[in-house]
């Protein structure tokens, strides 16, 4: 067994870093008498790529109704007014929220792996009954499609919190100096790559009909999204959870006021930031198709698809671009920077957007930068930070947190933006995304924590440490490194010797 830490190896009290990397590294797989190291790493190379593939099917869900609103418009003129438009996309973003919150707090108490195989469950079951949505009436049929999104958006906001702390704690262990960029890369780049990727798989099945019987169209793409969760579900079933969770997790009495005091500033941040930004981006991209199609004049279903495609393509290279610069310029740099372009391209569209729609490809450039932007800061940013800025035993709670705000103001932003068209015009969507970009850079810059890319690990002892000198006395950990989790606990702390806690907590 190690020899036991000492706190004062972290940051802020007298010993080096070189102190802290050497405890930390005396903390490995080999503390368990079940797993080896090999069984480990491999299972955290599976956990990343699982999580990454998987994420795709979370990324073509969000974006397929992008395409499927456009088809459901002409298929039923009469029915599918705005107001079923926007319900149905609505609720997948309303079983998100769910899902997001729930999933968290689940996949902090019951451990990553559950929580990943449950949401896995929730999607397939949720893109089946999508699938098979009918009715006695085509309301009725409208209704069921509505439920099963939101079974759909359960499963798929649970894969926020669950697989996103898994890969994150994952690709701490297996590549921790590249920790930003392999989150991203697993994460918010299948995210955004289902948007070109469901917009694709649609073109394929609309060629396929003809161009006709839309009804199969819809289906069909439903009945794909199965697909991708499937796919990766044994390699989920035969996941471990990750060593920092085994060592970092507390399955009972939680202290959520000690958490809410804590972490409230980085709270507001990440919630704050996140809300902004699905704001902007969620209803940008359901819509866009509908955006387009007013733009193409005379455009068939097939034109509008190939414009959609087009603008997804360019608001991919961001997500690159975020990742290699992340570790140079700083996670809160990158956030506000991408938040900047929202302000400079939603002011170019939405001050020129009479003159700039006569252009189709100039104004569908346009679009693609300001998404773009969007990738490239808060897209990247916002998982990566919320991954970081909270310990291990809470990380899923606030990240799913933070996400559940986030997808609210995607659905605040989805209803309002069909009224926002109808009253003030399509230009308004833009500009209000300009003031978006600029509120989203003050909340960045004011409560966003200027994270470094540390050691997970050396969050868990700080806030073990401040946990302990307020009091608390729970367990950490799981039964198999409950052993190393204990050793944070320097002599002396649990009766409040204080000044080396408070040393702790402000470094």
């Amino acid at each position: 067994m190690a020899s036991a830490r000492n706190l004062t190896a972290l940051p802020g009290c007298d010993e080096s870093k070189t102190a802290t990397q050497d405890t930390i590294d005396q903390v490995d797989p080999a503390h368990s008498s079940d797993t080896s190291p090999r069984q480990q790493s491999l299972s955290d190379l599976f956990t990343i790529f699982a999580s990454g593939f998987a994420l795709i099917s979370d990324g073509y869900q969000n974006n397929l109704m992008t395409m499927t609103n456009v088809l459901l418009k002409k298929e039923y003129p009469k029915e599918y007014t705005s107001t079923v438009s926007t319900r149905v996309s609505n609720a997948l973003l309303v079983g998100e929220v769910i899902g997001q919150v729930v999933i968290g707090l689940t996949c902090d108490y019951l451990g990553r792996k559950t929580a990943i195989v449950f949401t896995t469950l929730m999607i397939v079951i949720g893109g089946i009954l999508a699938t098979a949505s009918h009715g006695v009436t085509i309301n009725g049929m409208f209704w069921m499609m509505t439920v099963a999104r939101g079974v759909v958006g359960f499963g798929a906001g649970g894969e926020y919190p669950a697989s996103s702390t898994s890969a994150s704690e994952a690709a701490n262990d297996l590549t921790p100096k590249h920790r930003g960029p392999a989150f991203i890369m697993v994460t918010n780049f299948p995210l955004s790559f289902g948007g070109p990727f469901a917009v694709s798989i649609f073109l394929i099945v609309l060629l396929a009909c003809q161009q006709s019987h839309y009804s199969t169209v819809w289906r069909v793409c439903f009945g794909i999204g199965c697909i991708w969760p499937l796919s990766v579900f044994y390699f989920r079933i035969r996941m471990l959870n990750s060593v920092l969770y085994r060592r970092g997790a507390i399955k009972k009495h939680v202290p959520y006021m000690l958490v809410l005091w804590y972490y409230w500033k980085a709270l507001i941040g990440t919630c704050g930031a996140w809300f902004l930004y699905d704001f902007v981006t969620f209803p940008n991209g359901v819509f866009s198709g509908t955006i387009i199609s007013s733009v193409v004049h005379d455009g068939t279903i097939l034109k509008t698809g190939e414009w959609q495609l087009l603008l997804g393509a360019i608001a991919l290279p961001g997500v690159f671009l975020g990742a290699i610069l992340c570790d140079r310029l700083g996670r809160k740099r990158i956030m506000m920077i991408g938040f900047g372009g929202y302000l400079i391209f939603g002011l170019i569209i939405g001050c020129a957007y009479d003159r700039i729609t006569k252009i189709v490809p100039l104004f569908i450039v346009f679009y693609g930068l300001m998404q773009s932007s969007g990738n490239f800061g808060p897209g990247n940013m916002l998982g990566l930070i919320s991954s970081e800025s909270y310990a291990t035993g809470v990380r899923g709670t606030c990240y799913g947190l933070s996400a559940a705000i986030g997808k609210a103001g995607a659905a605040v932003g989805t209803q309002a933006f069909q009224p926002i068209k109808d009253r003030l015009g399509n230009k308004w969507t833009f500009i209000i995304a300009a003031i978006c970009g600029v509120i989203g850079i003050l909340v960045t810059f004011f409560f966003v924590p200027d994270l470094t890319g540390e050691d997970l690990r050396v969050r868990d002892e700080k806030f073990r440490a401040y946990l302990v000198s307020n009091g608390w006395d729970g367990d950490m950990g799981e039964d198999d490194l409950k052993a190393a989790a204990d050793q944070v606990m320097a002599p002396g702390l649990p009766n409040g010797n204080d000044k080396l806690a408070d040393q702790t907590v402000k470094g």
